[in-house]
């Protein structure tokens, strides 16, 4: 069982707004969003796009209200495709906002080249990076790596389906050519299982340098029909392509099992977007609740 002094629960605030269509979710205020978390048993959130995240006090009152706390918020890196520069202006204006909420980790994840949120189709479409591509990313994270660990804060990497690092070899590339002191992964089952990956075998490989979870799962058929079809990345998120844990067909205990036995310490956050308006977020988040109660112990 997972050590609750080490371990944290989240749950990310995307299964009642959508950041990349609007109209899921447009009818969820913020206050019912992080009311319905707290009220569903989890302390840590991530941000969205209804988050007051340009009124601090009133967004540190809201949360504290409810014994909320932001863990990580989504930075879309451009190190392949802007100067680097450019970028870490960004960065850094980024993690002195986390830094003021609190948060221990920033999760990055890099948009260039990305087809997540166009209607190409996610499984044919992908970009595949060239030799100087990959020597920019490395190189970039390196350097954001060091931006980040000089004012306190862990950066880890998000694998993500349509950009260009997704698979296991794409993150075994990642991960040998960056500096271990500075950089680590945020692991996510459910990414990997869509994409047809072996998620044990990425998060046994990692385990230590893993500084964030995404507990994300999926609906077999429903990634089966993303691919059938030659849909989108957004095409699949509106029929339900991904799910809570406990809802899908991702087991999590042997997750949960690495975690431990590595010793594993912040925040394990429940992250499944799909439309509101079919699957209710407050239901969905008991669901994903009870579930990881039971396997893991948290």
């Amino acid at each position: 069982m997972l050590d609750k002094n080490k371990v944290k629960l989240g749950i990310a605030p995307i299964a009642w707004t959508n950041d990349d269509m609007p109209d899921l979710g447009a009818e969820n205020t913020f206050e019912q969003c992080i009311s319905e978390m707290a009220l569903a048993g989890f302390t840590g959130c991530e941000v969205g796009n209804k988050y007051p995240r340009n009124d601090i006090p009133a967004l540190k009152k809201a949360l504290e209200l409810r014994n909320m706390q932001i863990c990580n918020a989504w930075f879309s890196s451009f190190l392949t495709t802007k100067p680097y520069e450019e970028v870490e202006k960004d960065f850094i204006e980024h993690i002195t906002f986390l830094k003021e909420m609190g948060a221990k980790v920033v999760g990055i994840s890099e948009q260039g080249h990305s087809i997540q949120g166009t209607d190409k189709s996610i499984f044919d479409d992908k970009y595949i990076m060239n030799d100087e591509e990959w020597d920019l990313l490395c190189t970039g994270v390196n350097k954001l790596g060091r931006v980040a660990k000089d004012m306190g804060i862990k950066l880890c990497f998000h694998h993500h389906m349509g950009t260009v690092v997704q698979t296991e070899a794409e993150i075994d590339r990642l991960m040998e050519n960056t500096d271990p002191e500075l950089f680590g992964l945020l692991f996510d089952s459910g990414h990997l299982a869509y994409c047809g990956e072996d998620y044990m075998s990425v998060l046994n490989k990692y385990a230590n340098r893993i500084f964030h979870v995404h507990l994300k799962d999926i609906r077999p058929e429903m990634v089966k029909k993303v691919k059938d079809e030659h849909l989108s990345f957004l095409q699949g998120v509106r029929l339900g392509a991904f799910t809570v844990p406990g809802d899908g067909a991702i087991d999590f205990k042997p997750i949960f099992d690495v975690l431990e036995k590595t010793g594993y310490e912040g925040y394990v956050l429940v992250e499944a977007e799909q439309d509101p308006a079919i699957a209710n977020p407050f239901e969905y988040a008991l669901k994903a609740r009870k579930y990881i109660r039971e396997v893991s112990g948290l």
